[in-house]
């Protein structure tokens, strides 16, 4: 059967082509980083890119994405967006348990650990099996002390809804720190720290068998050592958070430092 020849190929289609697909992610991209930008603010800094663009065909981009205009996008801020804007001022706490043998059979000990993430330094803040109302309202008057507590200069803490928490919470209360309380069953909201408790039992805690307090405590503070001068972390570009002089050195004899007799090992080069 034989087509019609009707010149089609050679008619020209009626309005404006289409925006290119990279210029519409961009557009995208541009007013999800930015919640409080409008679409004139976005038309500028495509401008600023060589991209030229009409206010209104920016709006329709984004209707057609789903994205909201700067009034309603200012108040469905993402948590990553959040986490970006205040990681310098922000912290997390959790709780972590594990076995520990003493004179009376097996004890559950609770272990506190607090988090700064912007730089992934932790504290161990307290050790304790009956983490009460008292001793967590201590802990938290600890962290918050205006002159060494860890907390200070924080704005914001990440907690989740555990009923051990809420005497930190009240402590808060009277401070320049406020709660952050997270959703429940959230743990992916508390990402950073979840992965430090991960790290600290699969690398440390779940090798060992304690008996006591004190073997307790010992191998907290040695993996805490390890975890700051000696652990590299993919979350800081693979870098150390505390490194040292040695750190980089191409000369030398290599050498092997050890911890809980070698389940912690880091290697460096000696100085000549």
């Amino acid at each position: 059967m034989f087509q019609k020849w009707d010149f089609s190929h050679l008619q020209h289609r009626v309005g404006r082509p289409r925006t290119r697909e990279e210029i519409v992610r961009l557009v995208v991209q541009l007013a999800k980083e930015n919640p409080a930008w409008g679409y004139d603010r976005i038309q500028g800094a495509l401008q600023n890119l060589g991209v030229k663009l009409s206010d209104t065909t920016v709006g329709s981009i984004l209707k057609e994405h789903g994205v909201e205009p700067a009034p309603d996008r200012q108040r469905m801020t993402t948590w990553t967006t959040f986490l970006k804007a205040h990681s310098e001022v922000l912290a997390a706490v959790d709780f972590t348990t594990i076995e520990v043998w003493t004179r009376g059979g097996l004890v559950t000990f609770y272990i506190l650990v607090v988090m700064r993430i912007s730089t992934r330094r932790i504290e161990i803040a307290g050790v304790t099996p009956h983490p009460d109302s008292a001793w967590v309202q201590q802990i938290g008057r600890n962290l918050t002390d205006c002159y060494d507590g860890f907390l200070r200069d924080t704005r914001y803490l990440l907690v989740d809804r555990d009923n051990k928490f809420f005497p930190l919470r009240g402590v808060l209360e009277a401070t320049d720190t406020k709660a952050v309380v997270l959703p429940p069953r959230s743990p992916n909201l508390n990402a950073q720290i979840e992965r430090y408790m991960r790290s600290m039992k699969s690398e440390c805690l779940k090798r060992m068998i304690f008996f006591g307090e004190r073997s307790l405590r010992r191998a907290l503070t040695e993996f805490a050592a390890h975890y700051h001068q000696e652990r590299n972390h993919q979350g800081l570009e693979n870098n150390l958070i505390d490194p040292s002089a040695e750190v980089g050195r191409v000369e030398g004899k290599v050498a092997c430092r050890n911890r809980l007799g070698s389940l912690l090992r880091y290697y460096y080069r000696e100085a000549a």
